[in-house]
């Protein structure tokens, strides 16, 4: 038997206690629920005239799917964005140059300290107020840059964290090979690291796509924004809608962790990584440029 430093392998009384703990946490959990669904069921949320729409094709063609196009659109759009945003702003702050990584850092660590649904609201009333001209910045425009300069702050610490990961030897070995650091990055750091931010960035991509239900607060029409506003307005169910919508946004993100999944099993498979796998973006460090 295998042990490990780190960790004692439970003796007969603790794998009692253990079993014990989950039981009671069983319970306690199915308890919750039972008390949830009761509790729903008492105030008629499953009655069938609540639930009833959603098996109406118009409902799905003319409210729940353009909602779900909208999500997308917004979602992928930033995604590309952020991931842009990320790279420069995350090889910038690996930067040599003081006069690259510091307004670099200092644009990251703005954004990053900003909540999501302030960016959203500035980028849409912002140049008006600005201005003092009347522009109208379409709701769709406002949600993209919101989330692209906010998770693409998240994205550059990501990525400089990634090639932080590889070990320094990596790029001491290239130096020495007489690549630049151009060279260097292209080659060696950036293949390494891609293996080891993969995690992180598709859990922040995760993020992003739920986090365009922030949109439905300036009118943008996406999924929530039909889900919660437009369809219970007309039939009354919000209960029985916010259902439906939660499970939509379960499906996606577990396909999109399931993409997820196989992309990185992919990239393991085809090159070999010393470094090693870069945390959730919320443990990302803030620290200064490349050593």
């Amino acid at each position: 038997m295998s042990t490990s430093v780190l960790f004692d392998v439970p003796g007969p009384r603790a794998r009692l206690r253990n079993n014990v703990l989950t039981l009671v946490s069983a319970v306690v959990v199915l308890g919750i629920a039972y008390l949830l669904i009761k509790g729903l069921a008492d105030k008629g949320q499953f009655a069938g005239r609540l639930w009833e729409p959603f098996l109406r094709p118009e409902v799905w063609t003319g409210q729940i799917i353009p909602g779900l196009v909208a999500t997308l659109e917004a979602a992928v759009v930033s995604a590309v964005l952020a991931l842009v945003f990320g790279i420069v702003f995350g090889l910038g702050r690996l930067s040599d140059h003081t006069w690259i990584r510091v307004p670099a850092g200092a644009v990251v660590e703005f954004f990053r300290a900003i909540p999501l649904l302030l960016l959203i609201f500035f980028a849409q009333a912002g140049p008006a107020t600005i201005s003092g001209y009347t522009v109208s910045v379409p709701a769709f425009a406002a949600v993209v840059i919101g989330l692209t300069l906010y998770n693409g702050s998240v994205l550059a610490e990501v990525f400089r964290a990634g090639i932080h990961a590889v070990p320094k030897g990596q790029s001491e070995a290239g130096y020495a090979l007489g690549l630049r650091k151009g060279g260097v990055m292209r080659l060696i750091l950036l293949p390494q690291a891609t293996t080891a931010m993969m995690p992180a960035i598709v859990s922040q991509m995760v993020v992003l796509l739920k986090d365009t239900a922030l949109g439905w607060v300036i009118a943008y029409e996406e999924l929530l924004n039909f889900g919660l506003k437009q369809i219970p307005a007309n039939f009354g169910n919000l209960i029985p809608s916010a259902i439906v919508i939660s499970l939509v946004y379960i499906a996606i993100n577990l396909a999109l962790g399931h993409l997820a999944t196989v992309l990185e099993r992919r990239s393991r498979r085809s090159r070999r990584t010393t470094a090693t796998v870069v945390g959730t973006p919320a443990a990302v460090g803030v620290g200064g440029g490349m050593d």
